[in-house]
C-alpha cells in the first residue's frame, strides 16, 4: 500500500513538472507568448521586471532565489514561498517595490516551518488536480495561469479572456477535494494597459 502511494505521487510530480515546464513562455512569464493577450512590449517589460527583481533578490540573500517565486503580470508583482521570518518578508516586499515600473506588489510569503511530507504532497496533488481540470475544460485557455499551492490553499495567477472564464477557474479550484481556500490574481485582458490586438 505505501508502494502504491508513493508511485501515485510520483506520478503527479512527473505530470505536474511537464505540464508547468510547457506552460512558461519564451520570455519567462508563464504564459506562451502566442496565446498571451498582452502586447510584445508589456510581455518584455514585465520579463525585465522579473529578471530586475531576481537579481535583486540573488544579490540580498542567495538563498531567496530558492525559497521565493516571483510573478508578474502587466507591471502587478506577486510573491509567494517561504522565508524565514517576518523581516525577510518585509526585506522583500520592499525590494519588490523598488523595480521601476511595480504597480502593486502582492506578498503571500509564508513563514517557513518543519517539512511536513504528507502535507507537501497533499499541495502537490491539489495543484496537479487543478492544472489537469484547467486543461481539460474547453473554456478555459489553461497556459495563461500559474498555480502554487500552500497548506491547502490554492494561489491561481493569470490572464483571463472574458469574466465567464476567470469565474470557471475560480469555480475549478473550489471544486478540488481539500481545498481550504483559493486566492485569485486573475486579470480581463480588459484589465490590461496595452491590449495585443
Amino acid at each position: 500500500m505505501k508502494i502504491r502511494k508513493i508511485i501515485i505521487l510520483l506520478s503527479f510530480v512527473l505530470l505536474s513538472s511537464c505540464v508547468g515546464y510547457s506552460s512558461t513562455g519564451v520570455l519567462g512569464t508563464g504564459v506562451s507568448i502566442a496565446l498571451d493577450p498582452r502586447s510584445l512590449g508589456t510581455q518584455i517589460d514585465d520579463s525585465l521586471m522579473q529578471q530586475n527583481l531576481r537579481a535583486k533578490l540573488l544579490s540580498t540573500d542567495k538563498s531567496y532565489i530558492i525559497s521565493v517565486k516571483t510573478k508578474i503580470l502587466d507591471g502587478r508583482i506577486f510573491l509567494t514561498g517561504k522565508v524565514n521570518s517576518v523581516e525577510d518578508k518585509l526585506k522583500i516586499t520592499k525590494l519588490a517595490w523598488e523595480i521601476k515600473g511595480a504597480r502593486s506588489v502582492n506578498n503571500d510569503l509564508q513563514i517557513k516551518e518543519k517539512f511536513n511530507f504528507k502535507r507537501s504532497a497533499k499541495d502537490l496533488l491539489i495543484t496537479s488536480q487543478l492544472r489537469a481540470a484547467l486543461i481539460g475544460s474547453k473554456n478555459i485557455k489553461a497556459v495563461n495561469y500559474n498555480i502554487d499551492t500552500y497548506k491547502k490553499k490554492v494561489y491561481v495567477y493569470g490572464i483571463a479572456q472574458n469574466k465567464k472564464e476567470r469565474d470557471e477557474v475560480i469555480k475549478e479550484a473550489k471544486q478540488i477535494l481539500d481545498v481550504e481556500d483559493v486566492v485569485t490574481s486573475i486579470f480581463l485582458v480588459d484589465d490590461l494597459r496595452v491590449v495585443k490586438k
